[in-house]
């Protein structure tokens, strides 16, 4: 099999020694060309060469961001996708069974690899503005959390977790509004359905003050440490996305979603969380500015975005047993 392996050696778990260790791995019985990313969007790039030289499959060894923009470039191609875990969290390669270590994951993805027909298998992809996501895009306070954490991302190798709870609190305290909705939020058949006030007009799929929403392609939405926030079993690879609206931003009901979510069993929606299942298509919108992030990457502010769910956007090489 011919392989591309994309490095972001700046990624907090990717050091030149786990770098050689999964080269030599993959190259036992694969011919593999290494590059290195410098620069957003480089990632991309790489992938989309791949794809018009006909390689197999190109893995991405770094943290989620590369992984989203590796998917990016060989969506809808015959090239596969294969992921191995160099970030701070890794969400997508832990939910798809591999494990955190660079080095125990690359064996299982050989494992995968040597069985192709059986291991290598289409999966859907969540699209947003015309980007496409692995497992989600948060919208509202969750997206101010990830651009507290980027304006300091030189101490993500260091302090992940911690760096993102400290984020979590400052933004809270300090750089989000909790008094006032920050946009609306509509799936499906709903989309379009607002009364010229500005209020829904009665569906179950309308959502008209929302605070913050994660719009998700798996389960689950990340890890506090080996612990999984699950905010909804019904979210996964071979289904549409899942949006869970927080409309508040009380701390008693922020906290009691998150307790559940470390919990198991999914968010259950109430009168302070709306959790809209099968989605198709999704719109946020409002007349101010809201930032967004798309699988932990901080993309600025924009007043709408269109998601569509898309099937079978691209080849996922899973680990063996999975």
């Amino acid at each position: 099999m011919r392989i591309l392996l994309v490095v972001n050696s700046f990624a907090s778990s990717v050091t030149a020694r786990n770098t050689v260790m999964v080269h030599r791995a993959l190259s036992h019985d694969h011919h593999v060309q290494v590059v290195e990313t410098n620069r957003r969007g480089h990632a991309t790039r790489y992938a989309q060469d791949a794809v018009r030289q006909g390689l197999d499959l190109v893995v991405s060894f770094g943290g989620d961001g590369t992984l989203n923009e590796v998917a990016t470039g060989v969506a809808g191609s015959d090239t596969a996708l294969g992921v191995l875990p160099g970030g701070s969290t890794n969400v997508f390669a832990r939910t798809i069974g591999l494990p955190n270590d660079p080095t125990a994951a690359v064996a299982r993805l050989i494992e995968g690899l040597a069985d192709p027909e059986r291991n290598i298998r289409p999966i859907g992809l969540g699209r947003v503005n015309g980007r496409f996501f692995c497992f989600h895009t948060g919208v509202g306070y969750d997206a101010a959390v990830v651009r507290t954490v980027e304006q300091r991302a030189y101490l993500k190798r260091w302090a992940g977790h911690p760096l993102f709870i400290y984020a979590a609190l400052h933004t809270w305290l300090t750089k989000y509004d909790r008094k006032h909705p920050h946009f609306r939020v509509a799936a499906d058949d709903a989309i379009g359905g607002y009364g010229t006030d500005g209020t829904p007009s009665g569906s179950a799929r309308l959502v008209n003050d929302g605070y913050f929403t994660i719009v998700m392609n798996t389960n689950p939405y990340s890890f506090l440490g080996n612990r999984p926030l699950d905010l909804s079993p019904h979210a996964g690879l071979d289904k549409p996305l899942v949006a869970v609206t927080f409309r508040t931003m009380s701390a008693r009901a922020v906290l009691s979603t998150v307790l559940g979510a470390l919990k198991g069993g999914g968010v259950t929606p109430n009168e302070n969380v709306s959790v809209f299942d099968d989605v198709h298509e999704l719109v946020v919108e409002h007349e101010s500015p809201f930032p967004y992030q798309v699988d932990g990457d901080y993309l600025g502010e924009t007043t709408r975005l269109h998601f569509r769910h898309v099937p079978e956007a691209v080849r996922l090489a899973f680990p063996a047993g999975n």
